[in-house]
């Protein structure tokens, strides 16, 4: 029942390998989909053109406040949809959520005139998303089997020894 974060889950059956996914792409993909429900209550609530919004006269980006709830309704909807797809850890929707990402932070950041402190949270969450998303997996952990070495450090058999020092040896000051 218990599986590792990232890589590739043992104990799957051959042909069938299940893709675990690592702690920076659950991040990421619980962010967009908290983004991405933000940004559809937003473009909900413009479209209603609710009292809720500030409409600046000096700020050089002004649009339609219903134009712009259309905008960011596209944008939510397609942020839960590829939020939900980083789950599965595959590399399209890596790059699908970086893309939305960043139309999402732009969008955000011409939204500013119309609710500042909304926007500036999403800009955040945004910004995050992306570099959770380029971070992606972790270099240890499942990563390491995947390249040969057992969780205790050691190289497979019948896999090439990298000349890393095992785990617990006398060159690492731990011991097992």
């Amino acid at each position: 029942m218990a599986s590792h974060v990232g890589g590739v889950q043992a104990g799957a059956a051959p042909g069938h390998a299940h893709r675990a996914v690592s702690g920076w792409l659950v991040f990421a993909a619980v962010m967009m989909i908290f983004g991405g429900a933000m940004n559809l209550l937003q473009g909900i609530s413009a479209i209603r053109t609710d009292s809720v919004f500030l409409v600046t006269r000096s700020y050089i980006f002004q649009y339609d406040l219903s134009g712009w709830g259309w905008v960011h309704l596209a944008i939510g909807i397609a942020l839960l949809v590829a939020g939900f797809a980083v789950f599965t850890g595959a590399m399209w929707a890596r790059v699908t959520g970086v893309v939305l990402a960043g139309l999402a932070l732009v969008a955000n950041f011409l939204w500013l005139p119309y609710y500042p402190v909304w926007a500036t949270v999403l800009l955040i969450i945004d910004a995050l998303v992306i570099w959770a998303l380029c971070a992606g997996p972790s270099r240890g952990g499942a990563g390491r089997a995947e390249m040969g070495w057992t969780e205790r450090g050691r190289p497979e058999a019948g896999r090439p020894d990298t000349g890393r020092p095992e785990a617990g040896g006398p060159e690492t000051g731990r011991t097992a």
